[in-house]
């Protein structure tokens, strides 16, 4: 009983980003900013999708369920995060903790499989272009977008509820600015040793899974593009690939070390700025890059304006 009023009976502190910066109100106003353009961005974005009928395709589709997912776990985060520093309070109830850790588990899981749908829809769309209304039907996009929510949604029940019934009789102190598993167990006065050894296994799977999915399109689409005897329709399929390859590379890359890395290349310090790049400035960035660099995306941003 003791334990279990230790675990759910107290408030946690998060200590945030702000403490630790020697210009917390420029770093706030940052922060600020950058939500606010990444759920504008984000949320254009999908507007113009749903609006503009040319882009009622299976890519288009994919892309508008990553900009949803974006727009919903930076705002699982910073929100909170903002708030607590205007308002001068950094506690965190133990269920908003789970509730934080669960939402936010779930929608990164989630979007770990939605890049390996969309590497698998290039890799139809390029290697079978004849047969590829019919192999990507919009019946089969919900179908796979249903089963990238289903999959992470997976994570988050078995990963949160197993975090949040270790007894936390340390510091209530999370040296972090959201409520991620890793910074938790530090608080943990019991044995995690074999909980820590399921979870890297889980992540590794989470990881691998997609990993190996992504690479395997990407080398079959290599094998046709260098076959193709027209060099614009090389060009055009390499240059349709290249704004996923970099979203793929700066998530994968922030997730490897956060979670497949062993302990003693982590600090608190250092899994806290990675957290800031993926949770933070990739929703930002996936807008940017998949509109920017797409004709068909401007085209429409115009014919709106």
């Amino acid at each position: 009983m003791w334990l279990e009023n230790q675990t759910m009976g107290t408030d946690f502190i998060l200590l945030g980003l702000f403490n630790q910066s020697k210009y917390p109100t420029l770093f706030y106003s940052l922060i600020f900013i950058i939500f606010l353009v990444a759920l504008t961005g984000n949320a254009t974005l999908i507007l113009l999708i749903q609006s503009d009928h040319h882009l009622h395709t299976p890519m288009y589709f994919f892309i508008s369920q990553l900009s949803l997912m974006d727009m919903m776990y930076i705002s699982v985060t910073v929100p909170k995060m903002l708030l607590d520093q205007v308002i001068g309070i950094q506690n965190i109830s133990a269920p908003s903790c789970g509730m934080q850790m669960f939402l936010y588990l779930t929608l990164v899981g989630a979007e770990f499989f939605l890049l390996a749908i969309m590497s698998y829809d290039r890799y139809m769309a390029i290697c079978y272009p004849l047969r590829y209304p019919i192999l990507m039907s919009h019946r089969v996009c919900i179908l796979l977008a249903t089963i990238c929510w289903f999959l992470g949604s997976i994570d988050g029940f078995i990963l949160t509820p197993i975090t949040m019934t270790f007894p936390f009789c340390k510091s209530r102190e999370i040296h972090h600015f959201f409520c991620e598993v890793p910074a938790l167990l530090k608080l943990s006065c019991s044995d995690i040793s074999l909980y820590e050894t399921v979870m890297y296994l889980c992540c590794v799977l989470m990881l691998l899974i997609p990993l190996i999915i992504i690479s395997s399109s990407y080398f079959l689409i290599l094998l046709t593009v260098f076959k193709m005897n027209s060099g614009i329709g090389c060009r055009k399929a390499l240059l349709t690939c290249s704004s996923h390859i970099t979203i793929v590379i700066l998530f994968y890359g922030a997730a490897v070390y956060n979670y497949m890395l062993p302990a003693s290349f982590h600090t608190a310090e250092k899994d806290m700025m990675i957290s800031v790049f993926y949770t933070i400035l990739t929703p930002v960035l996936n807008p940017l890059i998949y509109s920017l660099r797409n004709k068909d995306v401007i085209a429409a941003l115009k014919k709106v304006l």
